[in-house]
């Protein structure tokens, strides 16, 4: 298991409070997606440092299954000139495991690798993971999208 250190990072975009128990985040995740594409939000993005799109899961209530949050987005350098609509967090430094879910994205490549995260026994944080939909993520074909994990 490598351990990845990465540096304080903020994001700006949507959000949404949700949780694992009876499929529910299952059904709001895909519609914050469908929001933030249908929508544009990337555009409202003004000070993002890329186009690469993070879905972060944050504020845990205490661990994946209790309610968290969920903040769609884009790197920005500081969430003090957002639009007002839009939601933003600056995350500490921190330490990663590295997972990567490779495939077609129709075929749930990303939640059958949190299946596995879900079913290990790395000593997760339950501060911020996060998945990283950047330019190998292009291709829903042939995507690879990284998810790192929080760790003590």
């Amino acid at each position: 298991m490598d351990i990845i250190q990465t540096e304080a990072f903020s994001i700006a975009g949507i959000a949404i409070r949700t949780t694992n128990e009876n499929g529910q985040a299952a059904i709001d995740i895909p519609k914050l997606w469908d929001r933030f594409l249908s929508e544009n939000i990337m555009a409202l993005i003004t000070n993002r440092t890329d186009d690469t799109i993070y879905s972060v899961y944050t504020d845990y209530e205490q661990d994946h299954t209790k309610p968290y949050t969920t903040l769609l987005g884009c790197k920005v350098k500081n969430i003090d000139e957002i639009p007002e609509e839009l939601t933003g967090k600056t995350f500490a430094p921190g330490k990663y495991v590295k997972f990567t879910a490779k495939g077609k994205l129709a075929d749930g490549i990303v939640y059958q690798e949190w299946v596995k995260i879900w079913g290990s026994d790395i000593p997760r944080a339950f501060t911020a993971d996060f998945e990283v939909y950047g330019t190998k993520a292009q291709n829903p074909d042939d995507a690879e999208v990284d998810i790192f994990i929080a760790v003590q």
